[in-house]
């Protein structure tokens, strides 16, 4: 018989110094981080390790620095204040490298806290929406505490733990936090359209949250054999699935089956994932590999950022010296898909911000990271249409990617491509 315990129970075997891991996502264990939170007098200098997360981190506000320093793999909305104060930490990683993290002894986990799906006949949980660096922190822990949820859907993949794996089990009953997207976006829109006129038959889809791949998504319903290896996915897929669209033919890995490490969304898309045998959600170290990537056809990777130079060269994880997220699946994607035979790497952006400032600059802000290098980087996507940079030189490039820049900024931006590379004659 499986024994539950309290959250306040359950959190009672960490101790100051002790280096702890929390899973991300829809699967953030949130009594768990609340209950660890409420030790802050007692406890000193935990770390702790995640990727984004939902919900308060109670563990990150002013004065609990003594107690607990965030350590971000990749951040949400409620760390950037944090770490842009000096309160928490990020990491420059890619995504598919966190789980060397644990593995190699690098970041050795003390306690990782997890959120699962209830035991099966045979004592199986599942990590449920987010598999990807959370199966390492698991196999690599001293200590591992988990909430069993009957909102969390039980998924197909590398998820299963044994309930023997685990130290101790707290017994909740919430809804999983949902992300609902506001589609009714006519930049995204147009950026989506022309995303979607470059996406062929066959090709094997990998496709973030957000207005613009929802909005792709919406736009593929006359397409065939569409296949889904994804670092994440969201409600988009699920009306493509059963109008037969996404059917998993074509793909060389996992043929017949959606791959990915996590997913975001809505309880839709928990209902539809729950024992569904079409997903397999998987380790991030294998999804994001692009040795594994490349082997699937026509491979199209739709990915955003927040700036782009003349050159190409992309900014997705800061602004100027601010963090903002994270490098994330970008790079890995963005290669793998290059690899891929007849694969498409796109980079997706608004041609401006809401302020009216251009997204597309001589050079990139002061300070800002380069996520994706100019030598990465292929098709470039705004709502004035898409461009293909592989094979142009960097003058070329410039002009290629003024043409798709807002019109209040081509002359700027063409004064600068001039100033720079000066302009053929012949």
């Amino acid at each position: 018989m499986i024994k539950y315990v309290t959250a306040e129970e359950a959190v009672s075997v960490i101790q100051s110094g002790d280096r702890v891991f929390i899973q991300g996502a829809a699967a953030t264990p949130t009594r768990l981080i609340n209950a660890m939170a409420a030790r802050a007098p007692e406890l000193k200098h935990v770390e702790v390790v995640h990727l984004h997360t939902e919900g308060p981190a109670p563990y990150a506000v002013p004065g609990m620095e003594e107690s607990f320093r965030a350590n971000c793999l990749f951040m949400a909305a409620n760390m950037r204040t944090a770490v842009n104060e000096g309160r928490a930490d990020n990491m420059t990683i890619h995504l598919v490298d966190v789980p060397t993290l644990f593995r190699r002894g690098i970041l050795p986990i003390d306690v990782a806290m997890v959120h699962v799906s209830p035991p099966d006949k045979h004592g199986f949980v599942t990590l449920g929406t987010s598999v990807d660096t959370a199966r390492a922190a698991v196999q690599t822990a001293k200590h591992v505490i988990a909430q069993v949820n009957p909102n969390m859907p039980r998924t197909h993949g590398d998820g299963f733990v044994h309930v023997s794996k685990f130290h101790a089990l707290v017994q909740v009953n919430d809804p999983l936090p949902e992300h609902k997207i506001d589609d009714n976006d006519p930049t995204a829109e147009l950026i989506a359209g022309h995303i979607a006129g470059v996406i062929e038959d066959g090709a094997t889809l990998q496709m973030g949250i957000g207005a613009i791949p929802d909005l792709v998504l919406k736009k593929l319903a006359n397409h065939k054999d569409l296949g889904i290896h994804t670092e994440m996915f969201s409600d988009g897929i699920i009306d493509l699935v059963y109008k037969g669209v996404i059917t998993n033919n074509r793909k060389k890995t996992h043929p017949g089956k959606i791959v990915a490490g996590f997913a975001n969304g809505t309880k839709k898309l928990w209902d539809f994932m729950d024992d569904n045998p079409l997903i397999a959600m998987c380790d991030i170290a294998y999804v994001n590999d692009t040795a594994v990537i490349r082997k699937n056809p026509r491979v199209t990777a739709i990915n955003s950022c927040i700036e782009v130079d003349l050159t190409g060269q992309i900014s997705a994880d800061s602004i100027g010296t601010r963090m903002f997220s994270g490098v994330g699946g970008q790079v890995d994607f963005i290669r793998g898909a290059a690899l891929s035979e007849g694969g498409k790497p796109i980079i997706a952006l608004a041609s401006s911000t809401k302020k009216g400032e251009s997204k597309i600059v001589p050079t990139l802000k002061l300070g800002a990271g380069v996520v994706t290098t100019r030598a990465q980087v292929n098709y470039v996507a705004t709502e004035w249409g898409i461009v293909q940079l592989f094979g142009l030189n960097n003058r070329q490039r410039a002009e290629a990617l003024t043409k798709i820049a807002h019109p209040d900024h081509r002359e700027a931006l063409d004064k600068a491509t001039f100033e720079r590379f000066g302009r053929r004659t012949w």
